[in-house]
């Protein structure tokens, strides 16, 4: 994989172009893509944005969002337009098993592959350009960099404000997180003085949900919660019936993860949910605690040093069992 930089030059050519992001992305993953798309029509450039599933509702109101093609629900247009590809973007993501179903499409393209991602451990020979930063904030950072790095400053608009700010904002827990650098803050000064109003973001990403999630967040703090005091570690284990009794769509169970780490005193929160093809992990820990090499080590996954994912085949009432046990390791690392 060749630096980014080399491929700056590139930009002022037309090319066919597809931008594409991990499965069921998040405001991260979308705002990337589509801060990309909206920055790259300006250049000429044909764009178009293929998520390797369905979104979460509260992303559709994102400029652009309307012409995101989701692999899943129209595979063969997907598939011809990534065959005809000359250049692909790929965001929020290292590793092409991320996209799921459409990393066979990926991996047999032609197209030079640009990466732009903030997690650990890329597979770099994927790629033909790249930058891979686990230090950023977001990958929506990035984006903003790649932008301003290449020349193209002024090409800046209020749809990529809106989308880029939306991942910073989504990816930093609104600001709190150590990745909140001096330079996300320059970032976003500059959205606000191109006129972006970030409150009507906020309320469209963290006040835009049904009565049915509330109700389902109440029921798996009071009756999932598990609280391991010995190991400072909280866990949720939510059945596939819980999803179905309170009607839970894609992107209902963000931030749930979250809640665990409000309790005084832990250190690691883990929350498992039972999927339909396999049981899906998310980690998040405070201090020195390395989630990504314990989702990485135990659970099939990884991600960043305080915020990961994992996934496993097994049971639900297993996948507890392991993580109990396990847990048992990092006894003086969660009590220090």
């Amino acid at each position: 994989m060749q630096a980014i930089t080399e491929f700056y030059p590139q930009l002022s050519r037309s090319h066919k172009v597809v931008v594409t992001m991990h499965q069921k992305p998040d405001g991260d993953a979308m705002g990337a893509a589509l801060g990309l798309y909206h920055f790259l029509i300006q250049l000429g450039q044909e764009v178009t944005v293929i998520s390797p599933t369905n979104w979460a509702d509260f992303l559709k109101w994102m400029p652009g969002c309307d012409k995101v093609i989701d692999f899943e629900a129209h595979r063969e247009k997907a598939a011809r337009i990534i065959s005809t590809a000359e250049v692909i973007y790929c965001a929020d993501f290292n590793a092409l098993h991320r996209t799921k179903n459409l990393q066979h499409a990926l991996r047999n393209s032609k197209a030079v592959k640009v990466l732009i991602d903030h997690h650990e451990l890329p597979e770099a020979h994927e790629f033909s350009y790249g930058i891979s930063n686990p230090y950023k904030s977001s990958t929506c950072e990035m984006v903003y960099d790649f932008i301003v790095e290449a020349g193209y400053t002024a090409n800046i608009n209020l749809d990529i404000a809106a989308c880029l700010y939306t991942g910073v904002m989504t990816d930093t827990g609104s600001f709190r997180f150590p990745s909140t650098t001096a330079s996300v803050h320059k970032m976003v000064a500059h959205f606000k003085e191109l006129g972006l109003n970030h409150t009507v973001i906020h309320e469209h990403i963290y006040d835009n949900f049904l009565e049915n999630r509330l109700r389902f967040i109440g029921n798996a703090l009071l009756n999932k919660l598990d609280v391991l005091y010995e190991y400072n570690t909280a866990m949720m284990a939510i059945p596939k019936s819980d999803l179905i009794k309170f009607d839970i769509k894609t992107g209902d169970t963000e931030g749930l993860v979250n809640y665990l780490l409000s309790i005084e005193g832990i250190k690691l929160g883990a929350l498992l949910i039972d999927r339909d093809e396999e049981r899906r992990w998310s980690f998040r820990s405070k201090g020195n605690f390395d989630v990504n090499a314990f989702a990485r080590l135990h659970f099939e996954g990884g991600g960043h040093k305080n915020a990961a994912g994992g996934r496993s085949s097994d049971t639900l009432e297993n996948n507890v069992k392991h993580f109990k046990a396990v847990l048992k390791q990092y006894e003086e690392q969660l009590n220090n």
